[in-house]
């Protein structure tokens, strides 16, 4: 039998907020410095895979397995991670993350070919999976009054959507002045500090003790998760129509309805239905999914209009992103401390999906002569205001309220999200830009320079409306799932008393 707290005999003083740590603040940047590691490690060897293949040697069919290994096994355990920090304590599951996040970036910087490089990339992943859930989890528990509560998410949140910006900065920087394999080690000099932090900081709690693992939806999730990643990755390099694309989309379908009809049958659920259920909290891992789908096209395809037709260099890459990330960090300390308790979620969460749909809209007018001061720049700035009203509010959101002992799983399902949004959102968009550029080339001189420097245009700013596309879809389910009133979370969670 399960009663919330303020129905349950037992209550007593339980009904009393839990007592603010007295450290909280120094274990919000310990989290902040273990978030941004594992966010930037999805953009940051990007920039260095040019100088990776050319040391190492691998071809160019083989370069997307850097990228995909790592997205492989963080999204298909993230759920996974998340539980074990429930069970097992989340400073043990985050001192652990953080130590073999290390170990794995120090073996894929010294990796002496393709194989230990994709090998260390899917070890990251699989720590990643671990210290991520945690980390938010953390983040959720530590934190009891709402309106602090609401300031460390604006930080984690802009963390969470500015951090592929920021490893586009710190890998070209690296690239540029040390070596490729110093996208990796920088990790182990993160890692240090937030192990050390989070030794001294934190405190251990298992909400969860009394539970078990769910073994059988494990396996359905981590399986599901898996195909359906790597569908659409293959999507990348392959035909829509081959069988290795559409086979394991289907597979992952399959076995993800399977995992929802076992965790209404399992005793001890991997994912409890209870955490879904809620309506703002559901349309939260929507609003995150669409979000991190629809954020490749800047970060992606911008990225290669600034450095192969503007002529950037990496590191000026990254920093021109920096004013989005600016833009990012204002937004979302506005969003998530003054707006979402005055006007709640139904206004926030569409509004910055309709600013950002104006930002990818504008950024359609990029050209082969097009300076960034005047056609990139003020889009990016308009990107980063939209996002940072969106990415934010929706992490508090779909973590607010919850359980305790749910906490680690509900964290890992927003990263969960977030990176499956990612892996549709770069399939889908690499096959759209790749036709909208051989449809453009039908019928033209394809050896004319000017004509193939016109195709790739054509196929960013396909990407970019698409993006604006995925937004506006972003705007329309907010406006439709979001309960109306200003939104108040419960400071202390829905805590749960089992009997």
């Amino acid at each position: 039998m399960t009663q919330t707290v303020k129905d349950s005999p037992l209550a007593g003083d339980l009904d009393a907020p839990a007592p603010a740590s007295p450290k909280r603040w120094w274990i919000l940047a310990i989290i902040a410095i273990a978030q941004l590691m594992v966010v930037l490690d999805a953009t940051i060897v990007n920039i260095a895979l040019p100088s990776a293949q050319a040391d190492l040697g691998f071809s160019d069919g083989n370069r997307q397995w850097i990228v995909t290994a790592y997205a492989l096994a963080f999204a298909s355990l993230l759920l996974l991670g998340g539980r074990i920090a429930d069970l097992f304590g989340r400073k043990p599951a985050f001192l652990v993350g953080v130590v073999g996040f290390a170990v794995a970036s120090a073996l894929g910087g010294a990796a002496t070919g393709f194989g230990m490089l994709v090998a260390a990339r899917a070890l990251q992943g699989v720590f990643g999976a671990l210290l991520a859930p945690a980390a938010l989890s953390l983040l959720n528990t530590t934190f009891t009054d709402a309106r602090e509560r609401a300031r460390a998410f604006s930080v984690y949140g802009a963390i969470a959507g500015a951090g592929g910006a920021v490893g586009l900065l710190l890998g070209g920087l690296l690239t540029d002045a040390l070596d490729w394999r110093w996208t990796l080690y920088v990790n182990v000099a993160i890692a240090v500090v937030a192990f050390a932090g989070g030794w001294i900081l934190l405190g251990n709690h298992r909400d969860a003790a009394n539970s078990k693992l769910d073994v059988p939806g494990t396996v359905l999730v981590a399986g599901g998760l898996f195909s359906l990643v790597y569908g659409f990755s293959n999507a990348e390099t392959h035909d829509w129509d081959s069988p290795q694309t559409w086979g394991f989309l289907i597979a992952g379908g399959l076995l993800l309805v399977a995992f929802s009809w076992w965790q209404t049958r399992a005793a001890h659920p991997l994912l409890p239905l209870r955490v879904l259920l809620d309506r703002n909290r559901a349309a939260s891992f929507l609003a995150v999914l669409i979000s991190g789908g629809g954020m490749f096209g800047v970060f992606l395809f911008l990225t290669y209009y600034l450095q192969l037709n503007l002529g950037f260099s990496p590191t000026k890459t990254g920093v021109a992103f920096l004013p989005m990330v600016g833009a990012l960090m204002v937004t979302a300390q506005l969003g998530t401390t003054v707006l979402l308790p005055r006007i709640g979620p139904k206004a926030v969460i569409p509004l910055g999906f309709a600013v950002a749909v104006a930002g990818m809209a504008w950024l359609t007018g990029i050209g082969l002569d097009t300076h960034y001061a005047s056609g990139v720049l003020p889009q990016l700035v308009v990107i980063g205001l939209g996002l940072g009203l969106v990415m934010p509010s929706a992490m508090q959101l779909a973590t607010g309220g919850v359980a305790a002992e749910d906490a680690g799983v509900a964290s890992a399902t927003v990263n969960a999200m977030q990176q499956v949004g990612g892996s549709i959102g770069t399939a889908l968009l690499n096959t759209l830009a790749a036709s909208a550029a051989s449809d453009y080339l039908a019928g033209k001189d394809a050896t004319s320079k000017l004509v193939q420097a016109q195709a790739t245009i054509e196929s960013y700013t396909t990407a970019f409306w698409w993006s604006a596309g995925l937004f506006a879809a972003g705007a329309v389910i907010a406006l439709l799932l979001y309960r109306r009133g200003a939104h108040q979370p419960d400071p202390e969670g829905a805590q749960v008393v089992h009997m």
